[in-house]
Order: structure tokens, then C-alpha cells, then sequence
């Protein structure tokens, strides 16, 4: 009887911890957004030359936005879970604080854009399983600070970005942490983060195949249990980043700045691979 009361009360327990994210509301999405896709199409067509379209603080979920050029809008703190934005023009938007979460982002467009602190959970991102890094969604230029990512973005263009404090790390941040999301690790192959600002940006476990730091600064970056497989850190600022018990096959840090001082290299696989 004791055994069976104790195995209740942990049941009770776990529950109650996984009863909401600490990020976002649990329980289903509501159907039933601020604005149609029409009316959000009108606001874009009959913004003035110059001006900024203000779609800011509304529930936008589930729309087909597909293919819309949103002409630098103000789009901050507006909700856009399950949004189709396949082929958007997102240049400059300011979608700062904003929910990107099971939106589609297939050839979406958002450099220069402003994403301090959204958040980008679970979208699609290619057409097919081929994943075709064709169709990957181009940030180059954006501020993406503070932003959280769990997602495939392979192929995706991050030069210039700024992903200061950027968030990478793909497991759900709730009561229970280290609770499995979708995947073990964000996808992250072939995406070129070349002159990038990933200063205490959060990469632990991503595959990172082939990815561009080229000059990139990467103060105090965390590449802990990251796949590091032929990545590119040719000329990039290495000061303080963590490379414990990643894998370095292949990896270039010829020109590398600040070596010396990065941590974890003693713990990486396969750094007798790279190139130093």
C-alpha cells in the first residue's frame, strides 16, 4: 500500500511539472485570429509609400501569408503560431517578442529583420523530406538576439546576424528540464554564420556540419556536444567559447583568434582532425 501511494504521488507530481511551459500557454491554439488573411493583404497594399504597414499585437495564427511582401511592418508581439509565410518578403520587420512557433518559413525572406526574443519552435521549413536547403528562410543581417530556435535550419543564411545570447539548445524549458521536445538536437548544417555575433549564444548539441563562422564573434559561445564536423572557424574570435565534448572532425580554426582561451578543447572528440 505504501509503494502504491508513493508511485501516485509521483505521478501527481510529474504531472503538475509538466502542466505548463515556462515560455508559452499550454492547451490548443485558438482558430480564430484578429484579422483574415484579406484584411491583413489590404493593410499591406494600402500602405503608403515610405510608411510602415502596423500589424503589432495581434493574433495571427494559422493565416496563409504566403508569398506577401510586408514592406518592413511592424509586426512586434503579434502571434503567428502556424502562419504560412512561404516565400514572404520579411525584409526589415520589426518581429520583435514575436511567436514564430509551427509557422512555415519555406524561402521566407527576413534579413535585416528585427527578432529580438521571438521565438521560432517547431517550423517547417522545406517543402518535402527531401529537405532541400533550397528552401531555407534567410536571416543575414537580422537581430536575432535572445531569439529561441528549435528547429531544422540547414542551408539557412545567418551573415552578419546578430545572435547575441541567441537560444539553440533543444530541449523544453520547463519545470523538469532536459524533458525531450521533438528532437535531441537542432539541425544546423551548411548554414553560414559568417561575421555573425553569437557572443554567449546557446549551440549545445547542434549539428552543425559544414557551417561558416568565418570571422564571426564568438565570445563565450556554448558548442558543448555540438557536431562540429567541417565546420569553418577561419579568422573567427573563439575568446571564452566552449567546445566540451564536441566533435571537431574536420574542423578549420586556421586563423582562428583567441584559441588559447577557449574552453573544452581538451574534452573535444576528433580535435587531433582539425585543422590548426
Amino acid at each position: 500500500m505504501v509503494r502504491i501511494f508513493a508511485a501516485l504521488s509521483f505521478i501527481a507530481a510529474l504531472a503538475a511539472s509538466c502542466g505548463a511551459l515556462a515560455d508559452q500557454p499550454i492547451g490548443p491554439v485558438s482558430m480564430k485570429a484578429d484579422m483574415s488573411a484579406k484584411a491583413v493583404t489590404t493593410v499591406l497594399f494600402q500602405a503608403k509609400p515610405g510608411a510602415k504597414p502596423d500589424l503589432s499585437g495581434k493574433f495571427l495564427a494559422y493565416l496563409d501569408l504566403s508569398e506577401l511582401n510586408f514592406k518592413g511592418a511592424n509586426l512586434a508581439r503579434s502571434d503567428f503560431y502556424g502562419t504560412d509565410f512561404t516565400g514572404a518578403n520579411l525584409k526589415g520587420a520589426d518581429l520583435s517578442h514575436t511567436r514564430l512557433d509551427r509557422s512555415v518559413l519555406i524561402r521566407a525572406d527576413l534579413s535585416g529583420a528585427d527578432l529580438t526574443g521571438a521565438t521560432i519552435l517547431r517550423p517547417t521549413i522545406y517543402q518535402d523530406l527531401s529537405a532541400n536547403t533550397q528552401d531555407a528562410p534567410h536571416f543575414a543581417g537580422a537581430n536575432l538576439t535572445e531569439v529561441h530556435v528549435q528547429a531544422e535550419l540547414s542551408g539557412s543564411d545567418f551573415r552578419g546576424a546578430n545572435l547575441t545570447r541567441a537560444n539553440f539548445y533543444p530541449l523544453e524549458g520547463r519545470p523538469g528540464e532536459g524533458t525531450l521536445a521533438t528532437t535531441y538536437r537542432n539541425i544546423l548544417k551548411y548554414c553560414d554564420f559568417s561575421g555573425a555575433r553569437l557572443q554567449d549564444a546557446n549551440m549545445e548539441r547542434a549539428v552543425l556540419w559544414f557551417a561558416k563562422f568565418t570571422g564571426a564573434d564568438l565570445h563565450g559561445a556554448n558548442f558543448a556536444n555540438a557536431d562540429l564536423s567541417r565546420a569553418d572557424f577561419s579568422g573567427a574570435d573563439l575568446t571564452g567559447a566552449d567546445f566540451s565534448r564536441a566533435d571537431l572532425d574536420g574542423a578549420n580554426f586556421v586563423g582562428a583568434i583567441g584559441i588559447g582561451e577557449a574552453k573544452g578543447l581538451d574534452q573535444a572528440v576528433n580535435l587531433d582532425r582539425a585543422q590548426r
